[in-house]
This record gives C-alpha cells, structure tokens and sequence, in this order.
C-alpha cells in the first residue's frame, strides 16, 4: 500500500498523508466473526477515570482474529483484505471451504505482506515458507522472518502482531529457538509455538500525519496537557517562575519515574532473554 498525500486546501489537509486502502474490501465485516464493544471512557464500573486520554471516538466492532492457527493441513484461500478500526495491521478474510453442516469455514487472520486475494495458507507443523503459512518455530529454516508469534504452546500469537512489525528466527538450542526481535532483544522460545511466515502488512502506518487534533478524536484519543503547563496542585511538573523544564527527574502526576524509566517487574522470563533490548549496540 502506498501514502497519499492531499493539497492544501483547508488547514484540515495541509500536511495530511494517510494509507492509501483503495486495494482493501469495501463493504463491512463478516458479522459471525464481529462482536459488539462497548467505550469505556477510560473510566471503571465506579464512573472513575481510571486510564487518562480515553474518549469516544467513532463507534467500532470488534473483528475476532484467529491468533493460535491451529487448523492443521487443511488449506484455506484468502477471500479478501480488510481494514480493521481495531489494529494497525489489515486482516485477511480466509475460506476454509465447508464443513460437516454445509455451511462455509472462515476466519479471520493478520494480512501479511505480499499475500493477495486468491492465494492458498495452510497451517501445519512443517509447510512451505511462504507469506500466510503458519508452522511450529523449530521446523522453520534459520534466518526466516515471521510475526505473530506464540510464546506459550497454545496460546496464540503474541509477538509481532502490529502493522510492519517481524521476528527473525536466528538459532536454535535444545529445544527452544532463539529469535531477534524489533526492539533489539533475543530471546529464546519454545519449539513448539506456532508463528505466521512473513512481516505484517501496512508497513506504511508508521509515516501517516494525521494533521489535525479531529483525527486522534476520531481513534479515541483526548488530548495531553503537559505538566509544566500545571500548577503545583495539579503535577509535579507544575509551577515555577516562568518556562521551566520540569526538572531533573520526569515524573507522572501520581510521582513515578516516567519517560524511560523501566517498569519491568516479570523477573521470572528474565532466563528466557539472551540479550535486552537496552544493551548497547556495537559500532
């Protein structure tokens, strides 16, 4: 998918680029694979804020993503693309031809890219490596790149679900492979945990300009005052004798180190990483 850019006739347009989805199906979902979802407004069953930045934006139904693919080697063919309003990645509508009761057997996946209308995916312990396949980490040739990938045997995929994003398989040892996520990070994961060949579709997300406040609206975003826009009452930030800085330590309105400070707290998968993602890389 390519960008699109707009001319500048009001100051809505200036600046706008967006995803060119002119390729993408037109009309709406499979109902059976939608399901209603309601807006939290950030707030929890008390009517309190609980999440800031949350507010309505435009009315959306949840589209119900097959993540574990666990229909082994029975091959479906890819009806056609789809947005989807719940992710940044698009979604591909999959036939798997009728079953026992005569009605049609389809399900939704993440779009990788290069997989069109027509094309055949099958998942299976060990298949071809092509874009849409879905097979076990440790039957796939070293150096493949995937995305959606399990970490737990069963699970469904939890690695690399977002538009543009992959895991590159770069080892293998006893049992588990060794992986090289987009962050930087190595880790090892189980051999028996399924992933999708491929990089997810819409690579393009990432250099989109909404060019306006009206558009975040739209996705459900409010807009962020910034603390030393405050008064001492408000953040910690807040207050000073004219523009100040914030101080030394960036903290948020409830006093926790923000803005980079690590809030990782799962020690127990710590084993599991060969390499952080913090670590410095080499010249």
């Amino acid at each position: 998918m390519a960008l699109k850019h707009y001319n500048p006739t009001s100051p809505a347009r200036r600046g706008l680029i967006l995803v060119d989805r002119s390729g993408l199906h037109k009309g709406g979902p499979i109902k059976a694979l939608t399901e209603g979802k309601r807006k939290t407004g950030g707030r929890n069953n008390k009517g309190h804020v609980t999440s800031r930045g949350i507010a309505g934006g435009h009315k959306q139904r949840y589209r119900i993503i097959d993540f574990k693919r666990r229909k082994w080697d029975v091959e479906g063919i890819v009806q056609r693309i789809e947005y989807d309003p719940n992710r940044t990645a698009f979604i591909a509508l999959v036939s798997y031809g009728t079953d026992d009761a005569g009605k049609e057997d389809v399900a939704y996946i993440i779009a990788p890219q290069r997989l069109g209308v027509g094309d055949k995916v099958i998942a299976s312990k060990k298949t071809d490596v092509k874009p849409g396949n879905a097979m076990e980490l440790g039957q796939m040739p070293v150096g493949t790149i995937v995305h959606n990938v399990e970490m737990k045997p069963g699970k469904g995929g939890q690695i690399a679900r977002s538009a543009g994003t992959y895991v590159q398989v770069v080892g293998r040892d006893k049992g588990m492979v060794m992986v090289r996520l987009n962050s930087g990070e190595q880790r090892y994961i189980h051999s028996n945990c399924m992933a999708t060949v491929g990089a997810v579709s819409n690579p393009d997300n990432g250099n989109t300009n909404l060019a306006k406040a009206g558009r975040n609206r739209w996705l459900g975003k409010r807009p962020l005052t910034r603390g030393v826009a405050k008064n001492p009452v408000d953040h910690p930030h807040g207050g000073g004798e004219g523009r100040t800085s914030g101080g030394r330590h960036p903290v948020t309105p409830w006093g926790k180190p923000t803005k980079g400070a690590r809030t990782r707290h799962n020690k127990s998968t710590d084993k599991m990483i060969i390499r952080s993602r913090h670590a410095k890389k080499k010249g």
